[in-house]
């Protein structure tokens, strides 16, 4: 991630060790934690609580160091173009799980048990992202009544990017680094605040065009929509609303009253209509090379080829899975990027941004 004052570098997250180099720590630490969410994992990492992880999901591969952790989830289908499960293929699956009842990810539940862990973080903000807190809420009732203690199951469920700072408070109070959850808050809202101040809140900002998904089109929502107008941007298919201010000890002044509903799917008629300035490809759960592609089978539909932003070059294709997607520490490096590429100050978009313009 960038520091707070220069954005040339990604830095590691700050107090973050390895899981390698932390178990010999295990022995001092009393709790036991799983996490099944890759922002959760990051946020762990933060706080510098790395060493009380015990056990991780399948998608939580940062920072370095995890792969040698326990897997707990799998998933049940799998993005593979090359075998003709690309993203259309991907939403009627997605879809029909859905609308059966299922999910979309697979839980080791043994494994689990065997791993006796203190607290459980998850989510329930998407089934289509990570596994549900439903699911992991049965298991640990499950293993109370077959071990006579239940694991604490902690569900993370921020819409804003003030809730995505909150959750680190509530995950500092959790595993009982509430000190530490708290410079690490203090420490990113102040690399927030230096970068929106790059940003002139009196004109108005060329009109964003983002999508999370590419076939249905899925357009940006909840933190990414407040993020993008925090950044100078306008994204005019799910714009934030007023709302009544949440409760919240990260709660900040700024676009704390103002929420955008969640991603939602239109028509590429309704999309093409709202004429971007800017477009930004990041699909849920894909890599940058994966969103390339998918930006490439665009580029062969007419109605994508004659967007304004396409014609005029202004398209960026992101691992929108490691910088957008996921509500964790790594979001400021997401709005860094933002107010540098919205706003021309190509010096605010930190170096190892995973990002790349389209066409290059």
């Amino acid at each position: 991630m960038a520091s707070p004052y220069a954005s040339s570098t990604i830095r590691l997250s700050r107090g973050c060790r390895s899981a390698l180099s932390t178990r010999r720590y295990r022995g001092i630490h009393s709790m036991r934690v799983v996490s099944l969410v890759p922002s959760a994992t990051e946020i762990l990492c933060e706080i510098g609580a790395t060493d009380l992880l015990v056990g991780r999901s399948h998608e939580c591969d940062h920072p370095p160091g995890l792969q040698d952790l326990p897997v707990l989830t799998a998933q049940r289908t799998a993005y593979q173009p090359e075998s003709g499960v690309g993203a259309a293929e991907i939403d009627t699956a997605v879809r029909s799980q859905l609308e059966g009842g299922g999910s979309l990810y697979t839980l080791d539940t043994g494994l689990l048990a065997d791993l006796r862990p203190d607290l459980i973080l998850t989510q329930d903000t998407c089934a289509v992202c990570s596994i549900d807190a439903r699911s992991v809420r049965v298991v640990a009732e499950h293993m109370l009544h077959a071990f006579g203690r239940r694991p604490e199951v902690l569900s993370l469920n921020p819409e804003t990017l003030e809730g995505v700072l909150d959750d680190h408070l509530r995950v500092g109070d959790a595993v009982k680094r509430p000190e530490a959850a708290r410079e690490a808050v203090a420490s990113l809202r102040e690399r927030l605040f230096e970068a929106e101040s790059f940003v002139n809140p009196y004109t108005d900002g060329p009109v964003v065009g983002f999508m999370e998904w590419t076939d249905p089109v899925f357009v940006a929502g909840h933190w990414t929509v407040e993020m993008i107008e925090r950044a100078g941007g306008r994204h005019p298919l799910n714009e934030t609303v007023v709302r009544r201010p949440e409760d919240g000890s990260a709660l900040g002044p700024q676009r704390g009253a103002r929420v955008a509903g969640k991603s939602i799917s239109v028509p590429s008629e309704v999309f093409a209509a709202s004429r971007p300035d800017r477009l930004v490809i990041a699909p849920c759960g894909l890599t940058l090379d994966q969103a390339e592609a998918e930006a490439r089978r665009l580029a062969d539909q007419p109605w994508f080829a004659e967007l304004r932003a396409v014609r005029s070059g202004a398209v960026a294709v992101i691992d929108g899975s490691a910088m957008f997607n996921r509500p964790g520490p790594r979001l400021v490096d997401a709005f860094s990027f933002l107010v540098g590429w919205l706003n021309d100050r190509p010096e605010r978009i930190p170096n190892d941004f995973p990002w790349r313009p389209f066409p290059e």
